[in-house]
């Protein structure tokens, strides 16, 4: 859950902590004192779009922190993601988060106590909160919207299924589009073909090899001074030839090396440091005699021969008429015609290779049909299943004889889609599948079954879709869940068997709700209220935890206006009291 909540330099917030509770965490305060600013902090800190907008002129900076202590495989997940980033969390295991603001629109990100990414403050937020507000209820009303949230109820075996589906038809519409363009551009495409072999047949004919130019180089400078080097060579041989042992008038390296380790050797006897010289003298004249072998090997090697040379020069300008057309060196030219390989067989036009190719495309047009056919399959099912427990939370709701109905039709063919029978039913069929999903009300007995958008008022919308919310609650879902004026448009009844199943949902999840209602904020387990400070040059709010009488207060200012009326705050105090004993298990 989030413990703590604190908003600096945003909107009408100077400085404030909210200090949550695991329960039923309600926001009220009058109209513009800043409850609003509190859910665009909460999105701030979960990754949510930046308004500079919104940043206060001084500081110059907003600033919202959070820490949360999580559980679960929840728990397991976010630790996890944080310490893969760089982070770590608490020794207590409780998370830190911030997310800092400027006036420029710059942002930054920290989590678990390093600069991250805004990214991953949203990876977070997916995973541990949920934001509902009467803009969800808007999307609520768009099909693609109504068929999400059906997918998402049917669990994780219809996820499987899905996932499946849009493997297929990612992989069929490739081929699908792949055939169309070899079809289509069969001229340009044998155009570029034609060019291709013939580069490659020219590269071929050469045939070079990596590295080639290079060591064809080298060799042609030892062709070129063969003289030189053998000169240098073996006079260095000459001074270095000669074992150890070796005497002569006019004395080699080997000799005097030898000649100076005999003498010291002569004299370890007195001072064991000249026996270490001695010793060290010897790997030297070893060394010495390794490196005259080596020049006598290289001067066998070294013959002026004018053939080879000739053909060391012819090569290297066969090699460099491919440089001049393919690439800059010879390793260029063997990628070109790697790339010029793997290009043509990207335009072959054959009808062999068309033929292949319109089979595979009929071969995953039928598996992708087929997968397209059991989701909607999985879906109707499903689509029972929400309806009947949607209209069960409806009932306590104060909308007892509305039902819902969830309508899983086939998509008609001859839209943007391409068309497939699925179930004996042609329908255009998307990565989604072939089905339209289509939520209904039937606000009581004997009305007609209408689409939520032309069916619902916009109290029973905030309604369905807080009964939506506790069904997915049941099945999971992100532990904490904010609820920003939802209960728009609601009163009377309606209002208390809101505030209840809100406090219900709170049993196994931490609930924020911002709302104008006393009937729901009396349900809650912790009631912080926004208050605006308008004493100064410039107007602040800040958020403040109110129990007791202080709560009645406020409960009165919600129910009439007026906070010190005796009446007011007697109905304040029922209220609370009828709150309490339905909040019992």
């Amino acid at each position: 859950m989030l413990e703590e909540l604190r908003i600096t330099g945003l909107g009408v917030i100077e400085d404030t902590t909210l200090p949550l509770t695991g329960g039923m965490n309600v926001i009220t305060g009058e109209t513009g004192a800043g409850k609003t600013m509190v859910v665009t902090g909460l999105g701030l800190l979960f990754g949510g779009r930046a308004d500079a907008g919104r940043v206060r002129a001084e500081p110059g900076r907003a600033v919202v922190e959070g820490r949360l202590r999580l559980a679960g495989r929840v728990a397991e997940t976010v630790h996890a993601r944080i310490t893969d980033a760089g982070g770590e969390p608490d020794e207590d295991g409780s998370v830190l988060l911030s997310r800092t603001v400027t006036v420029e629109g710059r942002s930054r990100a920290h989590l678990g106590g390093r600069s991250m990414p805004v990214s991953m403050l949203g990876e977070v937020g997916e995973q541990v909160v949920a934001v509902h507000g009467q803009s969800d209820q808007l999307r609520l009303l768009r099909p693609a919207e109504q068929r999400a949230a059906l997918d998402r109820f049917a669990g994780p075996e219809h996820e499987k299924l899905l996932d499946a589906l849009r493997e297929a038809y990612t992989g069929w519409r490739r081929v699908v589009d792949d055939l169309a363009d070899r079809r289509r551009n069969a001229r340009e495409r044998n155009q570029e073909a034609d060019l291709l072999r013939l580069g490659l047949d020219e590269i071929t004919r050469v045939d070079p090899q990596p590295g080639e130019d290079d060591e064809l180089k080298a060799e042609a400078q030892r062709l070129e001074h063969a003289e030189g080097l053998r000169t240098a060579a073996g006079l260095a041989q000459q001074c270095v030839a000669g074992g150890v042992e070796a005497a002569d008038d006019t004395p080699d390296a080997t000799a005097l090396l030898g000649t100076a380790r005999r003498t010291l050797e002569a004299q370890a006897g007195t001072d064991p440091a000249l026996g270490e010289l001695a010793a060290r003298l010897e790997e030297a004249a070893t060394l010495v005699a390794d490196v005259s072998a080596e020049l006598s090997a290289y001067l066998a090697t070294l013959d002026a021969d004018p053939a080879r040379l000739q053909a060391v020069y012819e090569r290297r300008a066969a090699l460099r008429a491919l440089t001049r057309k393919y690439a800059d060196d010879v390793d260029g030219v063997i990628a070109w015609a790697e790339r010029a390989r793997t290009r043509l067989s990207d335009l072959d036009t054959s009808d062999e290779l068309l033929d292949e190719l319109d089979r595979e495309a009929q071969r995953l047009a039928g598996e992708v049909a087929d997968l397209a056919g059991r989701v909607s399959t999985s879906r109707r099912e499903a689509a029972a299943r929400f309806a009947e427990q949607v209209t069960v939370e409806l009932a306590g709701l104060a909308m007892p004889h509305a039902r819902i109905e969830v309508a899983v039709l086939p998509r008609p063919a001859g839209r943007a889609e391409p068309a497939l029978p699925v179930n004996g039913v042609e329908v255009g069929v998307g990565p989604d599948g072939g089905d339209e999903v289509e939520l209904r009300l039937l606000a009581h007995p004997g009305a007609p079954a209408l689409p939520l958008q032309r069916g619902a008022s916009g109290g029973e919308l905030s309604r369905v879709m807080l009964a939506i919310e506790v069904v997915f609650a049941g099945s999971g879902g992100p532990p904490t869940l904010v609820f920003d004026e939802v209960d728009a448009g609601v009163g009377g009844q309606a209002a208390v068997e809101i505030g209840r199943r809100l406090a219900r949902l709170a049993r196994s999840h931490q609930v924020l709700v911002v709302t104008h209602l006393p009937q729901v904020a009396a349900f809650a387990d912790r009631h912080l209220v926004v208050a605006k400070d308008t004493g100064g040059a410039v107007t602040t709010s800040g958020v403040r935890v109110v129990e007791d009488t202080e709560r009645a207060r406020e409960l009165a200012r919600m129910l009439a206006g007026l906070p010190d009326s005796d009446l007011g705050i007697a109905h304040a105090e029922e209220l609370l009291a009828v709150a309490a004993r339905e909040r019992r298990p």
